[in-house]
Formats: structure tokens, sequence, C-alpha cells
């Protein structure tokens, strides 16, 4: 994998962290659960177990995307590919909630999707 592919699957890896971060360990702040849309503290309560889950999916994405490029060669390339379109199916799912979700769903979606394109042409 040519390494600029692999410097932006390195940055959706670092997305994905903070995302985690955000929905598994910071998600009692008020600034985070009103980021993903969440209105009031109860509504919050309520979501916070789905949150707490979904952090740890986008984690193993990330790490995913490390453990490959730490692995390199064609098995590390395999798996980092896996987690980059991973992680851009799930951007497109995210997508079909509506328009408000367009933006987080690029914002997830960009970078694995440019690794992608690049790992395939370059």
């Amino acid at each position: 994998m040519p390494a600029i592919a692999q410097i932006f699957a390195a940055v959706a890896a670092a997305l994905h962290v903070v995302i985690f971060v955000m929905e598994s360990l910071l998600w009692s702040k008020p600034a985070v659960w009103q980021r993903f849309g969440v209105a009031t503290a109860a509504d919050a309560d309520v979501v916070r177990p789905m949150a707490f889950n979904q952090g740890f999916y986008n984690l193993f994405l990330a790490v995913g995307i490390v453990v490959g490029l730490i692995v390199g060669g064609a098995a590390g390339d395999a798996i980092v590919v896996f987690a980059c379109l991973s992680i851009v199916g799930a951007a497109v799912v995210l997508a079909t909630g509506g328009s408000k979700y367009f933006r987080a769903a690029f914002t997830q979606g960009i970078t694995p999707l440019i690794a992608l394109v690049l790992a395939a042409v370059l």
C-alpha cells in the first residue's frame, strides 16, 4: 500500500479513536452528547449504553487499521482495506438516516475512502 494511502488510513484511525473517546469515555459531558444530536440529559442517559458500544466499534476499526499498518505486506494491507471498507460502509449507512447525518457521514468516511482509492490507483 502506498505511503500516502497509509497516511489517510492512519488519519481515519485517529479520528475513530477520538470518536471512541467521545462516545465511550466522555459521553456524560453535555457538549459531547449534544454534538451527537442528543437534546437532553435524560435522552443522553437512555442512549449511553448504545453510545458506549458504538464507541468500541469505532475503536476496533481504528485498531484494525493500526495493526494492518504495523503488520505490513499483503496481510497488513488486507486488514487496512477491510477496516477502511467497514468505515466507508458505516458512513454510507449513516448517510441513509437523512440529510442531518450527511456531515458526520462525510467526516467519518472521506479519509478511509481516499485511502482506498489511492491504494487502488497507485
